[in-house]
């Protein structure tokens, strides 16, 4: 059960940081799951670094998982547009 939650949470956030970064994205759902799953350990990553003082990978929920799709994507593009360029 845990597992399908994270998932969901995961395409919950995917969905989100696409919504709130403004651009087009030619990811389908997949690529959306996968891009909340890497945000939220993104998120929790930063959660722990920041607040705990620790390098634990961890999920984070929701706030944190948006959060750390929103950095995904933007590395992504980032990675994308540099790769086009060459």
């Amino acid at each position: 059960m845990g597992i399908l939650i994270w998932l969901l949470i995961g395409l919950i956030a995917g969905l989100i940081a696409r919504a709130l970064v403004p651009g087009s994205d030619s990811m389908g759902v997949l690529g959306t799951l996968v891009l909340g799953l890497i945000g939220s350990l993104v998120g929790g990553f930063l959660g722990n670094l920041f607040f705990d003082g620790q390098w634990d990978v961890t999920a984070a929920g929701i706030v944190g998982s948006i959060i750390g799709a929103i950095i995904a994507l933007l590395v992504y593009r980032a990675m994308r547009s540099s790769s086009a360029a060459t």
